[in-house]
């Protein structure tokens, strides 16, 4: 399950070392370490990270066949999920340490910055290839962080995309090794720790507005 470990003024938010899906626990989880990391007034920056494989695969596919009768209630909260991670008003970066498919890929990029490990894993979304149309609220987080063309060439085709060529397309910002990864996510928000949170919060408000509507929807 996920834990909260501290780093100086840096929460680190690992998901855990197993495919990281979005379970309704899971999804519980996350949300009151998010509120811990956003309690209080001290300086704070977030960095979410996974353990082996897998940053995350994303839509707990089992579960919510399994439980049909409650999918609008599962989708809203994983919807929330983005925006709360789209808005928060601390600093965050993830560091994709393995796969990101799906709603793993869209959590990273509802994140400030992205760090993925040059090696391994793979940056996805499938949508295309399982026949899973993204929802009004998902395309639009998506495309307020990409170019027109990365959209197109991310969100249309399935492709996986290993670090480089994540980097070179803007679906990460930097790439790290395996033994640096954590300690170079962690260097990207430490010094931006000390933002106002009000004013933080705000600006992302204003410059996400279409995206958080959307997904709030």
């Amino acid at each position: 399950m996920p834990t909260l470990t501290q780093h100086d003024a840096v929460s680190v938010l690992d998901f855990g070392a197993d495919e990281n899906r979005f379970s309704p626990e899971w999804l519980e989880e996350v949300t009151t370490h998010l509120d811990t990391v956003t309690a209080g007034t001290a300086p704070a920056a977030l960095v979410t990270i996974g353990g082996g494989k897998f940053y995350s695969n994303g839509l707990d596919l089992e579960w919510l066949t399994a439980h049909g009768d409650e999918a609008a209630k599962y989708v809203t909260s994983v919807h929330e999920l983005l925006a709360r991670v789209l808005a928060l008003p601390v600093p965050t970066v993830a560091a994709v340490n393995g796969h990101a498919f799906g709603a793993g890929a869209m959590l990273a990029m509802a994140h400030d910055f992205r760090v993925m490990r040059t090696d391994r894993g793979f940056f996805c979304f499938p949508e295309a290839d399982i026949n899973i149309p993204f929802t009004p609220g998902m395309a639009a987080l998506i495309q307020a962080k990409l170019t027109p063309a990365a959209a197109v060439a991310s969100m249309t085709t399935g492709r996986r995309f290993g670090g480089p060529q994540a980097r070179d397309l803007g679906l990460v910002d930097a790439t790290a090794d395996e033994a640096a990864l954590r300690s170079t996510a962690v260097e990207v928000v430490a010094s931006l720790a000390g933002k106002d949170r009000g004013t933080l919060g705000a600006i992302k408000a204003t410059m996400f507005a279409p995206a958080l509507t959307a997904l709030r929807s």
